[in-house]
């Protein structure tokens, strides 16, 4: 059994051009040698645990299949062919052998994946060596067992079906940056279906990402079925076709559970709440109220009347209901953009806050408090925006995670209240910038954020830019958000991928490389470097049917370095 090592903050290793552009993220030691590897006809994954959990059997099942049928071949000027004769010859592993530490307990995958952020194990030793048939993968969790199949299945080329590699012998000791590594899906704007999200989810897990943050409501639509509230849905939805489930939610969460990836559901609130108006409208000011603009960020109009009490009422039961069937230990009551002038024209808030004799400042501190007091009561760490702490001061619990989101430089500000936090900002994240106003009226009218937010611009994020050392534990990780305004199943994938995976590599490899050097070092995003890695993960993912779209001409993919500026 191989035991895992610590990570020390400089390692070094030798990586060679056709043996490192294999993996993303990018392990945390990696050492390398120069031999070529292949896998036997025969070769068989072994899970050497007493008692495995199935949903870690079904995780080797499904990479056993993959590595039967992944397709992929070497990116190299003038073909595969120049590899026929090391292939030929290659050491062949016949079994690669899961184990877990001896103290480790044996737990199912989908327990793990949803334990408190802070508490779960992703690390794992991969040794593959050229002297026996055997490849030992430890960890001292399922979890870490799954992150390393992840890596053991990007190691491997196809030649005529042969799976090769030729950087061997191989040693790796990995483990997450940060616990929290994200992607904000919005599938209330537009609808996904079931399918896309299920194929999305295999992805994320393909980069070891952790979360699925489900931002599954807003003003323009209520595809999400509420058992308590069932006009949400049924008035609230598009159509009858354009609605989640509460078996969908659970197909959903139990496959992401069973990839290693928690979800977290954002139910937005009190603003972006103009949906709900249409199943239980009592609730809802400046009902699509003109002009929109005057009291919305975008069409239409209407957030929740935060001081009736029965509409905090309801905001309870809603948050209750949808929180309390839930597997995972974290909710988001959202909270961006809410709009004050709505509230100043809505007369049944102004009689509402004269009754009690409250501003609508208190009034919605006041209601943050009741919505965290429900998602506390169901066990769940509440999630929120940061205009609601920054910018309406709004008192929260101690253990709230603030999603800071409207520019990368608010995250020491939420440190100064010793809060944690996760990052999300718009001018490094924003997957759906720069692709043009989509408001009508507006000849020469530009997203708000752009603009278009490459995957370099990603890439080059610091987590811990500008925070003291004392609030660097603050900061959970981070997430990429796709807001679906001018998205829908047509373009999912291109939009996504592989940009994604740039936000999963800052935030699991963190600040350093594996050599030692650090990741945002010169000329870093080099073809001859990680632009290199990520157009073999961009061709890995349209082997496994991602649309993910091309970053260069194939031209400069087969000579790397010859398109740098």
């Amino acid at each position: 059994m191989v035991a895992l090592i610590p990570f020390p903050l400089l390692l070094g290793l030798v990586l060679l051009s056709h043996g490192a552009r294999a993996l993303w993220p990018i392990p945390r030691s990696l050492t390398t040698g120069s031999s070529a590897v292949k896998l036997s006809k025969t070769f068989a994954i072994h899970v050497d645990i007493a008692h495995p959990p199935q949903d870690l059997l079904d995780a080797v099942a499904r990479s056993t299949s993959r590595l039967q049928t992944d397709k992929f071949q070497r990116l190299v000027l003038g073909g595969v062919s120049q590899d026929i004769t090391a292939v030929h010859t290659a050491h062949e592993i016949k079994s690669l052998i899961l184990a877990l530490t001896a103290s480790a307990p044996v737990r199912n995958l989908s327990e793990e994946a949803t334990m408190a952020i802070n508490s779960r194990s992703e690390s794992y030793t991969l040794s593959l060596p050229t002297h026996q048939a055997q490849a030992i993968l430890t960890a001292n969790s399922t979890l870490g067992l799954f992150r390393g199949l992840a890596t053991f299945e990007q190691l491997w080329y196809d030649l005529d079906g042969t799976k090769y590699l030729l950087n061997g012998p191989l040693e790796i000791a990995d483990e997450p940056a940060f616990p929290y590594r994200g992607f904000s899906f919005d599938t209330s704007r537009n609808f996904y279906p079931v399918s896309d999200i299920l194929r999305t989810i295999d992805a994320m897990s393909m980069v070891k990402l952790s979360i699925l943050y489900w931002h599954i409501i807003d003003s323009q639509s209520f595809p999400l079925e509420v058992s308590e509230l069932p006009y949400l849905s049924v008035k609230g939805a598009y159509s009858t076709n354009e609605v989640y489930s509460e078996q969908d939610v659970q197909q959903i969460v139990a496959y992401a559970n069973a990839r290693g990836i928690d979800v977290i559901m954002e139910l937005d609130s009190p603003g972006h709440t103009t949906a709900i108006s249409y199943g239980y409208p009592q609730h809802i000011a400046c009902a699509n109220k003109s002009p929109w603009a005057t009291y919305a960020s975008e069409p239409p109009a209407g957030q929740l009347r935060i001081a009736s009490n029965a509409t905090i009422q309801f905001a309870k039961t809603l948050f209750g209901s949808v929180s309390s069937k839930l597997h995972g230990t974290m909710t988001s009551s959202g909270g961006d953009e809410v709009n004050l002038p709505c509230w100043a024209e809505d007369k049944e808030t102004q009689a509402d806050l004269a009754r009690t004799n409250i501003t609508i400042e208190q009034a919605l501190d006041s209601f943050i408090g009741e919505v965290q007091g429900v998602l506390k009561k169901n066990g769940k760490v509440p999630f929120i925006k940061s205009d609601m702490v920054l910018t309406h001061n709004v008192t929260v619990t101690n253990d709230t995670v603030v999603v800071v989101w409207q520019k990368s430089a608010d995250a020491p500000a939420v440190a100064s209240r010793n809060l944690r936090l996760i990052h999300q900002p718009s001018d490094y994240f924003y997957l759906d910038c720069g692709a043009g106003e989509w408001l009508g009226a507006d000849i020469l009218g530009n997203s708000w954020c752009d603009p278009f937010k490459t995957w370099q611009r990603a890439y080059s994020f610091d987590p811990l830019a500008n925070l003291t050392e004392p609030q660097q534990h603050l900061v959970l990780g981070g997430q990429m958000p796709i807001w679906s305004e001018q998205t829908d199943p047509e373009n999912l994938d291109p939009i996504v991928w592989p940009r994604l995976a740039s936000g999963a590599e800052v935030f699991w490899t963190g600040a350093t490389l594996p050599d030692g050097s650090p990741r945002l070092g010169p000329n870093t995003t080099s073809g001859t470097q990680v632009l290199a890695r990520l157009h073999e993960l961009r061709f890995r993912l349209v082997d496994r049917g991602v649309r993910a779209i091309a970053l260069q001409p194939k031209w400069c993919v087969l000579r790397p370095g010859d398109c740098d500026l």
